[in-house]
């Protein structure tokens, strides 16, 4: 069986660190997931997907990126239910995240690096890669074949 999930897109708030009763932290966060499809509107729709990450890497991602920051996820979906406080089954669906990846750059300016700026675009220079002529040295020595050698 296969359960693997991959996602890219922005975070809905800032991340919030939070520890297990046997200290063990844990970061829940709602990642907005564009659709590849236009609604009937002409906008693209987004998903909100529950995620949960655990350890050292929710402490980074509390630390290190805020709300609207881009990141991919990689994980698997994990199903579960409680009761609420009314006696009503609820369910729920949460990807697990075995990895966490900031996809913008830090921003030079911050003093404490915890926040992210947009990445610049780069210009499309076909001027800004010129090919250079490989000099080749000639391993082996050239064969003088005739026509009459050939067996073709």
């Amino acid at each position: 069986m296969i359960n693997r999930t991959i996602l890219v897109g922005r975070l809905t708030k800032d991340p919030e660190v939070r520890y297990t009763s046997s200290n063990i932290a844990y970061a829940r966060f709602t990642l907005a997931v564009n659709r590849t499809f236009a609604g009937p509107s002409g906008e693209r729709e987004a998903d909100f997907i529950q995620c949960i990450t655990w350890r050292k890497q929710a402490e980074n991602l509390a630390r290190f990126v805020r709300k609207g920051s881009l990141i991919g996820v990689e994980g698997r979906i994990q199903t579960g239910s409680y009761d609420d406080k009314d006696g009503n089954r609820k369910y729920t669906t949460d990807v697990v995240c075995d990895s966490v990846q900031f996809l913008e750059p830090k921003n030079q300016d911050s003093q404490d690096n915890s926040s992210y700026a947009p990445r610049e675009p780069r210009a499309n220079n076909n001027n800004s890669y010129q090919e250079r002529p490989v000099e080749r040295k000639q391993s082996t020595p050239s064969i003088d074949v005739s026509e009459d050698d050939l067996p073709f």
